[in-house]
């Protein structure tokens, strides 16, 4: 039990580290880094890997910059481009995800207007030339007028100072897309930038709109979100792939949804509406009001058509009419190029068409910022479960246990993704599943290890190695404490050993005891014997401890006639050493024991006491008394219906003053031959006669029986006592029973 509450302490320890990182209070960068990868590849699983067909990518290609020069080019010619997009191929709208930071003076409109001044002063043709080819020149101008009245977005971006850096700032924002209090009272995490770099005044006040088109970068350098509302200076703008939306639909009004009320650290928003009188489009946002980007495929999913092609109206009509035109660069030299989960290098406009063609699908996966406390909750569930069950279990089933909740886990996200479009948190409920799995086995593994090697050096010598092995499994079932309980009680002893020991010299005699004790020792392990302690020539074992054992009396008595056995198999091997044969008597007793360490301060060993165990030693004793090779107990005997007896006798042993019936076993039921089984028949007739002091005809019976077995003992001893009683009777109060007076 102890075992137990350390465990499940331990796992709940366990689990509030992983639900700290899960509830923001600090991030763990191994958890951090799995989901985004499980993100990753829930998302590569789940690829249409087909692009749009109402979005093509107008590429600034190194085809485009071979044939119209490097980047950036003259506004002439973007304007050239912008009227051919809308006057000859009919496009619905047009983003540029490039910016027009710096003037365009590639007219040489300057260089004219300086000689004007200076060589030209008073040369009133040149500067009438001038004045009627200025307009032209001045391309700033002339690509602000071709972008007047078209749906054309404007890119930019935002930028953080370095520390200790001024902030950067060029060029005009546009209109906020709300004011700057539309947030106040709420938690709502706006992404912050101090600098921007954005389009030349002239272009901004031309376009229909613009937007920023900065991603999010993730931890790892990967892009999987867009901030749809970003904050500069308390002004709140929107990222260019929903402006270019909202340009497609004539600029509707864009409204925040918030699903409740504003609560500590929760602002309650989780979506933004792009209102129409269609229905409106709905793009889910998570706590820094950012989307997760629904990557299509890999690159080149979407539609690519060279600028340049268009500049010279080398394009179908067909493959640009109604479209929606992303002006971007895929050349690596532009440096436009993001890592993205389908990709490492990705072309950052083909990340804007992924996003646009997502807002217009309504197939963004979600996660709204209450996903963190419904993850907390299913993590805290897992957990908690995990941490009180498996400390409970075994292996196999601890086991089973963690594949059925990993499973369960894995099928409920997968199913959140597929059918709620939900992207909920992975790495952190998987890990806590792994984490506590891991703990149970390692601490059992451990802890059982520690145990098995305590159990094996306190049993290792005298308990079959299964049996340390159980031990080692429930070290609660085995205790060192004195106990009292039902066990079997054997001895051994060898025959004349006195005899033995004289005729031969020490060495001969360990090498004897040695191969003698060893098949003995092996036969008692085998029946899941415990050996208490090796006496000389005798043998004291015990069955029912230190494990409990429901049929101790059954693998006792298979024990002392598996002894015998291998004593026979043993005789030829000492024959041919010229040792002489050894014979054994075994007895076997069943009774309640006191069992466990005793002993004194200066020597303990694990061993029991009792009337049982006396008797046992007594009844190994006189085996030899009635010439038997083992004899039993009573209550032995009656545990034990599986084997075949011949009842012995009833003695009183001494130290003893109530008689106690014994029997030799002859093997298990059904495999005694039938002859065997007569005389014991015959045995028992005789036995019966003998007690009722009929001493003519069990004189008879037991002549019969010498007859059948003439070198069987004890039909010997019972014949003598018949002959005796009958000059010396017992009187009517005799009990049947024969006193020893000596061990």
């Amino acid at each position: 039990m102890k075992k137990h509450a350390l465990l499940i302490m331990l796992g709940m320890l366990a689990v509030l580290l992983f639900l700290g990182d899960a509830a923001g209070f600090y991030r763990l960068g191994f958890v951090q880094y799995g989901d985004a990868q499980l993100y990753d590849y829930r998302l590569r699983l789940s690829l249409p890997n087909k692009g749009d067909d109402r979005i093509v990518i107008l590429d600034i290609d190194e085809k485009s910059l071979k044939q119209e020069g490097r980047w950036p080019w003259g506004r002439d010619k973007m304007a050239r481009l912008v009227d051919s997009l809308f006057d000859r191929y009919g496009v619905a709208a047009v983003g540029f995800d490039v910016v027009f930071a710096e003037p365009d003076n590639s007219s040489g409109l300057s260089v004219l207007q300086a000689l004007g001044e200076k060589q030209f002063r008073d040369v009133e043709q040149f500067h009438s030339v001038l004045k009627q080819i200025q307009p032209a020149l001045q391309y700033d101008a002339l690509f602000a007028e071709k972008l007047k009245g078209r749906k054309v977005v404007l890119g930019y971006y935002f930028s953080n100072s370095e520390s200790g850096l001024t902030t950067s700032k060029s060029g005009a924002l546009p209109a906020p897309v709300f004011p700057a209090d539309i947030f106040r009272g709420r938690a709502v995490g706006l992404a912050t930038w101090d600098g921007y770099g954005a389009n030349l005044q002239a272009l901004q006040s031309s376009a229909a709109s613009a937007g920023h088109f900065n991603p999010l970068v993730d931890f790892d350098g990967v892009v999987r979100r867009i901030p749809m509302l970003v904050e500069h200076d308390g002004q709140i703008y929107e990222s260019l792939s929903l402006a270019v939306v909202r340009s497609v639909m004539d600029m509707p009004r864009l409204v925040p949804g918030f699903a409740g009320e504003q609560r500590q650290g929760y602002g309650g928003l989780e979506w933004l509406t792009v209102e129409s009188v269609q229905g409106g489009l709905t793009i889910p946002v998570d706590a820094e009001v950012s989307a997760l980007i629904p990557y299509s495929g890999k690159r080149n999913t979407f539609t690519y058509i060279s600028a340049t092609d268009v500049l010279h109206g080398k394009i179908e009509q067909a493959a640009l009419q109604n479209k929606i035109v992303l002006v971007g660069t895929s050349a690596p030299g532009l440096m436009d190029m993001r890592s993205t989960p389908v990709g490492e290098v990705y072309p950052g406009v083909e990340v804007h068409a992924n996003m646009i063609s997502g807002i217009l699908n309504q197939d963004i996966k979600q996660h709204p910022p209450y996903m963190l406390g419904a993850n907390v909750v299913l993590m805290l569930l897992i957990g908690i479960s995990l941490s009180v069950l498996l400390p409970l279990l075994s292996p196999i089933r601890g086991m089973l246990l963690s594949l059925i909740f990993l499973s369960g886990d894995i099928a409920l996200n997968l199913a959140l993704w597929n059918y709620a479009d939900l992207a909920m948190p992975m790495a952190g409920g998987i890990l806590i599943i792994l984490s506590l799995f891991a703990l149970n086995m390692s601490f059992g593994y451990f802890v059982e290890s520690r145990a098995k090697r305590q159990i094996t050096g306190l049993f290792g010598q005298y308990v079959p190695g299964e049996l340390v092995d159980e031990m080692a499994k429930r070290p609660e079932s085995v205790s060192m404490e004195g106990d009292s309980r039902e066990m079997t009680i054997l001895f051994s002893d060898v025959r004349s050993f006195t005899t033995i020991s004289e005729g031969l010299d020490p060495k001969e005699l360990s090498q004897l005891m040695n191969e003698f004790l060893t098949p003995l020792s092996r036969v008692i392990y085998k029946q899941r014997g415990t050996i208490d302690k090796y006496m000389g020539d005798c043998i004291m074992a015990f069955w029912g401890a230190p494990l409990p054992d429901p049929d101790h009396a059954h693998h006792a008595v298979l024990a002392g006639m598996e002894m015998q056995r291998a004593l026979n198999e043993l005789q030829p091997q000492f024959k041919a050493k010229g040792w002489p044969e050894i014979h054994i008597g075994v007895g076997v007793n069943t009774g309640r024991v006191s069992v466990g360490n005793m002993g004194s301060e200066v020597r303990v060993a694990y061993t029991v006491m009792g009337d049982a165990v006396n008797l046992a030693s007594r009844l190994e004793g006189i085996t030899k008394e009635y010439g038997v090779l083992m004899l039993v107990g009573e209550t032995t005997k009656q545990a034990t219906p599986q084997i075949v007896y011949r009842e012995v006798d009833m003695v009183r042993v001494k130290g003893k003053e109530q008689p106690v019936a014994i029997f030799d076993p002859h093997g298990l039921v059904g495999e005694v031959d039938k002859q065997k089984l007569d005389e014991i028949k015959l045995f028992h007739q005789a036995l019966r006669t003998y007690r009722k002091q009929d001493w003519d005809k069990a004189d008879l019976e037991l002549l019969s029986l010498q007859n059948m077995s003439p070198d069987c003992k004890l039909y010997r001893v019972y014949a003598e006592r018949v002959t005796y009683y009958r000059n010396n009777p017992p009187g009517e109060d005799w009990d049947g029973a024969f006193t020893f007076k000596t061990k």
